[in-house]
Order: structure tokens, then sequence, then C-alpha cells
């Protein structure tokens, strides 16, 4: 700008110069305007506080110049007279046809156009030349900033023709300072190490420690300066300071030498607390709950907690913008310290409007009832967290932040604008698609949880996949009425082969019909109920099995044995749910609980119940969250309740519990581990003397056990989780992959299986992949564990998993797998 300055000043005093040659003043009876190329004539003359008749002098000439100069479209301009006639001769910037960037490492190509933009330099903008200077030195404080002093920065213009320019800068970025000492003069209570073990920047580390910061960086200096500072006062140090820094560099400029001179003060203790100001009646209250007491030691991290809880506190009540301040009168004599809490309340706050941005497919009304802060009513930042924790917790939203704004002129009103970021919340799909467990499957439909924008979840889905084929619709309002009732119902259809899922022989049919509602307790916990008619045709298995056999036995018809079995029943279910999760998808904080209890009516044709409880913790690690810890356990049982025909009802077999895969227990083939099924044969079989069969006494039987897991009545899962940043993957992606290393564990067993009764009698091996030895499956300590990594990608088809991993405690029978995945379910 200094440059510009002095240009339009040289050009003044010539413009002045030659106006003054004739006559210095004189009416302008026509304009000239000389050198134009892509800025018309007439924007030029607008840019001219001059017109024909005006009379023109040295003061009118500078007031030209000037804003020709403004307009940003001219590099030189002069001003002459020919006669009476002005002539306003130009020569235009150039335009940015390119501007390309070379040997940045420690800056991203974007992060460099936005400080460019700043500038107003982009391509198609005329260039200013006169700030490229201005960005040579500003990016060259940068690299200095961050311990590079070798660095350099050129910009390179090359002419085009028709006034263009290419813009390359040219970085030579040099290597990074490294921390030679760092010295620490005047401290006596706290050694060296003790210091030094508290600051981010590091010297002299082996060379595994490759996680320590031995660069030196000026804004990490500053964090490390004022984490000492804090940790004195946190003490009782209240005079502590650092009196000064030097900063030395070795003449190579590749080596830092830092030394901090501080003053640690004595200690000090609390004598009393005081508080003044308006407290709005809550003196008592506020008095009881203060961290600080009388005779405690100084320690400004609660002097900080405390101005915040008053903060937060009041604007429980509308007081959003309170000033709490603490006095400290300090008495040198016994070395203690009076604090005096200051509270202005402020006015009252009321929110006048919120407003929401970002949502381009989702509905404002939709996400308004989500909202627990009402407009109209007293600013409250504990409703307006736990509003931003209700949106985030819906699987359609990415992040959700929230600001308040002072209305202009108004002391007591704030707008509330809400900012979201869509993500996907299902898929419309058609085509062929290829899973582990899937194999190849055709499908059709749409699985939307915020279907249109309006938050309704619906489901229309036709899919044929090797195991199943399946149609199902299914529509859930979350909000059918104004307080949170949501109201859902569903329709399907399937022919299953579980053989082809990867657990024992058998064919199903199965139609169902059900619907639910569910009322919300408060804003994080929720109970459903449901009722669910399904009809079920089980077909006759080529292979029959002990646990099996039972179940068949009260629905077969003795005449036509060979002929499948249908029966009806009525499911009805309550389950409750509580999540103070921070997101819908991906968390990195909170938890969830799940708990669901459904039993059949008593005028079903079977009667049995299943009880399902879930809980997951997430537990972060480091402020951005991107390290996290989960941990997470699932339990199950269910069983008959009941006779029929004078026999036990028991769980249908096709009601067990499975486990094995992407979802449960990863590292085996998907639903292997459990109980396997039990065949059981006559050792022998001869002809008596009237010609019918003997067979032999049951203690002489044998038995054989199926390749694949039969499933159990009884569930027991868990893992552990640590969630770290994916390799490679910009921070913005966070929310859509994530990576993770696991270990689970877990159980399915069967509480009605009589081992005693079997275990004695003689085990035959038909098949290679059966287990080597009959397990006792109603032992629920016989855990499977495994460990390994895992991709989680929120993709435009839906959630993908892919774990890679090894079993480290498997049973005879199982099937360890090393890679899985699994598409539309995330942990």
């Amino acid at each position: 700008m200094k440059l510009k300055q002095i240009l339009a000043v040289l050009l003044l005093g010539y413009s002045s110069v030659a106006l003054s040659q004739g006559n210095a003043e004189f009416v302008v009876e026509d304009i000239k305007v000389e050198g134009l190329q892509r800025v018309a004539l007439g924007a030029a003359l607008t840019y001219l506080p001059v017109q024909v008749g005006d009379q023109l002098n040295p003061f009118r000439v500078s007031q030209l110049i000037r804003s020709l100069y403004s307009s940003t479209h001219f590099e030189k301009v002069e001003i002459l007279r020919d006669g009476n006639t002005l002539i306003v001769r130009v020569s235009e910037r150039p335009t940015i046809s390119n501007i390309v960037f070379d040997g940045n490492d420690d800056i991203k190509d974007e992060q460099l156009q936005e400080s460019l933009d700043g500038s107003n330099i982009r391509i198609g903008e005329p260039l200013d030349r006169t700030v490229l200077t201005s960005i040579e030195n500003g990016l060259k404080d940068f690299f200095y900033s961050i311990g590079k002093y070798n660095a350099d920065v050129s910009a390179i213009v090359t002419p085009l023709p028709r006034n263009r320019v290419d813009l390359k800068l040219l970085f030579e970025e040099g290597d990074s300072a490294e921390l030679q000492q760092i010295n620490i003069v005047g401290n006596e209570v706290y050694d060296d190490q003790e210091l030094l073990s508290q600051m981010e920047l590091q010297f002299g580390t082996p060379w595994w420690d490759f996680m320590s910061e031995t660069r030196y960086q000026q804004q990490t200096l500053s964090g490390d300066m004022e984490t000492i500072t804090s940790y004195y006062k946190d003490r009782g140090y209240l005079r502590f300071e650092i009196e000064s820094t030097q900063v030395s560099m070795t003449p190579e400029k590749d080596g830092i030498y830092v030394t901090l001179n501080v003053n640690e003060g004595e200690q000090y203790n609390v004598s009393e607390v005081e508080l003044i100001g308006d407290l709005l009646g809550f003196e008592d209250f506020i008095s009881s709950v203060l961290p600080i007491k009388s005779g405690d030691m100084y320690n400004q991290a609660e002097v900080t907690y405390t101005e915040e809880f008053i903060s937060k506190y009041l604007g429980r009540f509308g007081y959003a913008y309170p000033t709490v301040t603490t006095i400290p009168d300090i008495n040198e004599e016994d070395k203690t310290v009076k604090l005096s809490l200051s509270v202005d309340p402020g006015k009252r706050i009321y929110v006048r409007r919120i407003n929401f941005k970002g949502n381009t497919i989702t509905a404002d009304e939709v996400l308004r009832q989500n909202v627990s802060q009402l407009e109209g009513t007293w600013l409250s930042e504990p409703l307006l967290e736990s509003s931003k924790s209700a949106l985030s917790r819906l699987t359609y939203m990415e992040s959700v932040e929230f600001e308040t704004l002072r209305i202009p002129g108004v002391d007591d009103k704030v707008d509330v604008d809400f900012t979201v970021k869509e993500q996907p919340s299902g898929s419309f799909n058609a085509g062929i698609g290829y899973g582990d467990n899937t194999k190849l499957s055709l499908n059709a439909g749409i699985q939307q949880d915020n279907f249109l924008g309006t938050g309704k979840r619906i489901g229309v889905n036709l899919s044929t996949v090797s195991y199943q084929k399946s149609a199902q619709i299914s529509y859930t309002d979350p909000y059918f009425t104004i307080d949170g009732i949501s109201l859902g119902g569903s329709i399907g259809y399937s022919e299953f082969d579980g053989g082809d899922f990867g657990i024992i022989q058998y064919d199903s049919k199965r139609y169902s019909v059900g619907a639910n509602i569910g009322y919300p307790i408060n804003e994080v916990n929720r109970i459903n109920f449901g009722l669910t008619y399904a009809n079920v045709e089980l077909f006759a298995q080529s292979n029959a099995y002990e646990q099996t056999t039972r179940f068949y036995d009260q629905f077969r018809d003795p005449n036509d044995p060979d002929a499948s079995i249908k029966y009806q029943s009525f499911l009805a279910s309550v389950s409750w749910r509580r999540s103070t999760l921070n997101r819908g998808l991906f968390p990195t904080d909170g938890s969830s609980q799940n708990a669901s209890f459904s039993i059949t009516t008593p005028n079903s044709d079977v009667n049995y119940f299943k009880f399902i409880a879930d809980t997951k913790f997430y537990f972060p690690l480091s402020r951005n969250q991107r390290w996290s810890f989960l941990a997470r356990m699932r339990l199950g049982y269910g069983n008959g309740y009941g006779t029929n025909e004078g026999i036990d009802q028991i769980l249908p077999f096709t009601e067990n519990f499975t486990a094995g895969g992407a979802d449960t227990l990863r590292g085996f083939e998907n639903n292997t581990v459990g109980p396997r099924g039990v065949q059981r044969s006559a050792s022998s079989v001869i002809t008596g003397p009237n010609g019918l069969p003997i067979i032999g006494s049951p203690d002489t039987d044998r038995i054989a056990l199926s390749s694949r897991s039969l499933g159990g009545n009884a569930m027991a899962l868990g893992g552990l989780e640590l969630i770290v940043p994916t390799p490679f993957m910009d921070v913005e992606l966070d929310n859509s992959v994530r990576t993770s290393i696991f270990f689970d564990i877990g159980n399915v067993w069967d509480t009605e299986f009589d081992y005693d009764s079997i275990k004695d009698l003689e085990y035959v091996r038909t098949l290679n992949s059966q287990p080597e030895a009959l397990g006792d499956y109603s032992d629920w300590k016989q855990f499977r564990s495994s460990a390994g990594i895992s991709v989680q990608w929120i993709s435009p088809m839906g959630p993908m998993v892919f774990s890679f991993s090894r079993a480290i405690n498997e049973r005879d029978g199982d099937n360890p797998k090393f890679f899985t995945f699994n598409i539309g379910s995330t942990f």
C-alpha cells in the first residue's frame, strides 16, 4: 500500500505540473479516456468525479486520480490536457489467468488460496502487484513461526497475451530448526525436569520417541508458557510470572536455544471468599456449592471454574451474558488472599428467532421438533446444549453447531442460529451386489431415516440373497404428535434358507405385520410398545437334531411326519432406550442403553419370551475427540413358557441367538459361534425271531454333530475398542470414515441343553468339518475372543464395515476368519 501511495503522489505532482503549463484551472469541454482494454468506457467514466462543464483544478485532479486507483482496475494513471479537453490515460491491471503453488508442503493449496482470497488475489481478477510483497512477507512470517528460518517465498508474475498473467508462488521451505535446549532460570520449588515434562516442546528425546515435538514453533512455546504459569498458579503461587524469554539461533539457523526466566513468588492460601453484586436471590445456593473454601490453597483453575459455574447457573434463568469477575485482595504479611466474586447478571435475554442453516434436505420443522429451546422464552444454555445433542443424535446429521447473535439496538433479545451438516441417512438402491455374508444379491428399494427431508423412516425393500428372499415395507413417524409420540408399522414376507445363512439346514416361510408406538420420557429416555402378528411355516429337515425335534414334535402330524409345520404368534414387546451420545453415527462421547422384552400372547401357537439388553460407553481420550475408547456389552436370554399337548414350551430354534461376523464377534465366520446340532441314532438294529427290528439300548446310541451352529437361547457379547484417526484421511472425513483397534469376546449357549444325558455316548465323525468332540453347550463360560482392526465407512449405499481380525480363543468346530465385511451396521 505504501508503494501505491508514493506512486499516486508522484502522479499527482506530474498532473499538477502538466496542468500548470497551461491554465491551471479550466472548464472541461470534453473528456477522453485512453488505454482501455477490458474496462468499458461507461464503467471508467463512472469512476471520474468530473463531468463536462466542471471547473478543473489541481485539487479536483487529485480526487480524480484517487478515484481511478480505488476502482482497483488500473495500474497506472496519467492526467493530460489538450486545450479544454481532459485526457485520462490509463494502463489496466493485468488479469490473473492462473495461480500455481510450487514447493509447499506445510501449507495446503486450499489454505494458501483462502489467504489470497482475503487480498482479492484470485483467477479472473485484476492483479494488484502492490500486495504481492506483503503476501510474500506474511507467508515468510508463518514459516518463521513454525521454526523454518531458512524458508523463502517468491511471487513470480509471467505476462501473457491480452494483458493476462500467470502467478506462481514458489516456496523453499527448508528444514525446521530443532530445539537444542530449554533452560529455566529462577525456579526453586519445582525442578527443571518436572517443569519440562509439562511442556509440549521437547529436546534431546530418544529416536524411538517419535510422538514428541522437537521442532521449534512459536505458537507451541506460547502455549507451553501458559501451561507452566497455570501449573504454578494452580498450586498457590499467585504471583508467579515469566519475566522474560530469550530465543537464540545457531548461525546455520537449524538449532534453537530457549531460556525462560521465572519468578516463582510465595504460596498463598485463601482467607475468605465473598460474593458481591446482584445474585438474583441465589446467594445461599451458590455459596453452598462453591468449590473454593476459606483455608484452601489458592488455585487459579478453581477460580476460573467458579466463574464459569456462576455464569452457567445464571444462564439457566435467561441471564445469558453475566459478568463474573474475581477481585483478589492479597495480604503479603500472612500470604493469604481474599477473593471477592463480583457478579453482574446483566439483563434477562429472550430468544426472538431460531434459524437453521445448512439443511438442504431436512425441513426446518423436523429440526425444530428436536430443539428444546423455544422462541419467545428465556435463553438457556442448558437447553441449547440439549438441543444440539438431540440434533446430533439424528442419524442423518453429521455435525451440529449453534451461536447466539445479539440484535442491533436491542439489548435483551437474541437470535439463535443452528448450523447443521447433513449426511446420507439411507439409500435408494437397485442393482447387483456382493457381500461376505450375502454373497450375490439382487435388490431394489428405499431405506431412508429422513425420507424427503420429513424425518420419517420409510423402508421399501425387495431383495434376494443366497440365504433369503424377502419383501418388506416399514414406516415410522418419530413425531406423530407434537409431544414426540412416535407411530410406526411394518409388513413383511420372507423365505429363509438356514444352510446358506451359516447355521443348520432348515427352510421357512414367514408372513408378518406389526405396529409400534413410542413415548418420550424425557430428552434422553424413550419407551416403545409393539405388537406383531407372524405366520410361520417350517419345512421338514433333512437332518433331525435333538434340539429341534422337541420343537417339531409339538406340531408334527403323526400321519404325515414329513409334512411342514405351521404356527401363528402374536408377539407383544416393550423396549426402553436411553442415549446421551454426541452423534447418531460414529459417536465419540456419551453412552446408550437399550433393553427390550417381548413375549407371545397366551393365544399364540407358540409361547415364549425374549429379553435383550445392549449398552455402549464412549470415552473421549483427546480434546478433539479423534481418539476415543468404546466399551460395549450385549446380553440376551429367551425361553418358552406354558405347555402344549402336555409338552413344555421352548424357545423356537428359529428365534435362537447367533454370533460371529462383523456386527457381533469379529474374527469368526458369520453366525457360526454357538451350540451345534446333535444327531442321535441307534448303534445297532437287528431283526428279531418274529421278523421285527430290535433296537439296541439307548445307552449304546451314537451321536454326530452338525458342522454348522444351531444357535442358543442365551447370549453374552462384549468388546473394547480404541478409536483412532484414520491414516491418510483429512480431519473433515472423521464423521464418515472410522478406524479402530478392537478386542471382541462373547459366547452363545443353550441353557436347556442336557449334556449329562449324552456325554458318554459314542461320538461319530461323519464330516471333516465337524468339531473334534462334543462340547457342553450349556456352559456359558466357553467364551470366544478375537482382536484386530476395523474400518467403517458411511458410504452412499449405507454403512460398510471392514474388519481384519485374528481369533485369540476358539473352540472345536469354530470357523475363524481373518477378513470380513458387512453392509448396514456400525459399532
